[in-house]
C-alpha cells in the first residue's frame, strides 16, 4: 500500500544565503534529505512539501532544491499573496514548473474576511484554471472557506490541518463544509489534538465524524511534520494511523495515499 503525506516541511539552518524571516516551530533544521531518511524509516513513499511561509515567506526555491534533488519523493506546494499585483503570472509560472501540485492561502491576520474579496478569488479562480489544488490555511475562517468553494466551484480546495488548532472545539463548522463537493480535508496533524498518549485513542471518534461527512474520497492523511514535533516523532504520527482498529484496509489505503495522488493530480504533474 503506497502511503502518501499530505503535509511536510523542508528547511535549511538561517544562513545568509536564503535567511528565515521568522521561525518555524521545530528542529533547527529538517533538510530535504532529513524528511527523506525520516520517511524511509517508517515506510512513507512520498509526501507533499509545503514551502514554509513562517521561515520563507513566498520564496520556495528551498522546495525547488529539494524536488530536483528527490524528484519522485514529492510534490511542492508554495504560498501565494493574494493582494500581489503580480499574483496571476505567480501562479501561471508556478503551474508550469515541474513537480507542482498546489498553492497556499492564508485566511488569518489582516487576510480580508470579505468571502467576495476580488484578491482572493481571483487568485482561487486563478489556480482553478490552471489545475492546481488552492491548500487554505483557515483556522477561525471555516465559514469563509465554504463561501469561497461557493464561489469558485471549478478550483479544488483543501483544508489545512483538519481546520482546526484547539481540539475539535469547532468540528461542526468542519462538518458543514462537506456540503461543498469541490472542499477536501487534510487530516493533517490530527495526532496533536488528542489529549492521551500515542496511539491517541481520543481522536477517532471526531474523526470518525469527519469521514463520514466527507467520505474518505476527500480525506488526505499527513503528519504536518515538523509542527508536530514537540508533540510526537514522525513514526508516531504514521503509526497511529495504521495501528487503529477504526479502519479498514481499503479505508487506509485511501486514506493514507489513494485521495491525495487524486486529488494533488500526483503522477500527472511530475
Amino acid at each position: 500500500m503506497p502511503i502518501f503525506d499530505s503535509q511536510v516541511h523542508a528547511y535549511e539552518r538561517n544562513h545568509p544565503g536564503r535567511p528565515w524571516v521568522g521561525t518555524l516551530q521545530g528542529p533547527a533544521e529538517v533538510t530535504g534529505d532529513q524528511m527523506v531518511a525520516a520517511m524511509d524509516e517508517v515506510g512513507v513513499d512520498g509526501a507533499v512539501l509545503v514551502s514554509p511561509f513562517s521561515m520563507y515567506r513566498y520564496d520556495a526555491s528551498y522546495a525547488c532544491e529539494v524536488l530536483a534533488k528527490h524528484p519522485s519523493r514529492f510534490r511542492l506546494v508554495k504560498p501565494v499573496d493574494p493582494t500581489d499585483s503580480g499574483v496571476t503570472d505567480t501562479i501561471a509560472d508556478w503551474a508550469a514548473t515541474k513537480g507542482t501540485v498546489g498553492i497556499r492561502v492564508f485566511l488569518r491576520d489582516t487576510a480580508s474576511t470579505d468571502p467576495a474579496d476580488p484578491a482572493i478569488n481571483h487568485a482561487l479562480a486563478e489556480a482553478g484554471r490552471r489545475s492546481l489544488a488552492v491548500n487554505l490555511a483557515c483556522t477561525g475562517r471555516l465559514e469563509q472557506a465554504g463561501q469561497l468553494a461557493a464561489r469558485n466551484p471549478d478550483t479544488q480546495l483543501v483544508i489545512d490541518h483538519v481546520g482546526l488548532q484547539q481540539p475539535f472545539a469547532e468540528l461542526p463548522k468542519v462538518l458543514a463544509l462537506a456540503a461543498h463537493p469541490n472542499i477536501a480535508i487534510k487530516i493533517s496533524g490530527a495526532c496533536t489534538l488528542s489529549h492521551e498518549p500515542f496511539p491517541y485513542k481520543d481522536i477517532w471518534d471526531p474523526l470518525g465524524r469527519i469521514f463520514d461527512a466527507f467520505r474518505l474520497g476527500r480525506c488526505m492523511w499527513g503528519t504536518d511534520w515538523t509542527r508536530a514535533v514537540p508533540l510526537l516523532s514522525y513514526e508516531q504520527g504514521v503509526e497511529a494511523f495504521r495501528v487503529t482498529d477504526r479502519l479498514s484496509a481499503g479505508d487506509r489505503a485511501m486514506l493514507m495515499g489513494d485521495t491525495l495522488t487524486r486529488i494533488y493530480n500526483w503522477s500527472s504533474r511530475g
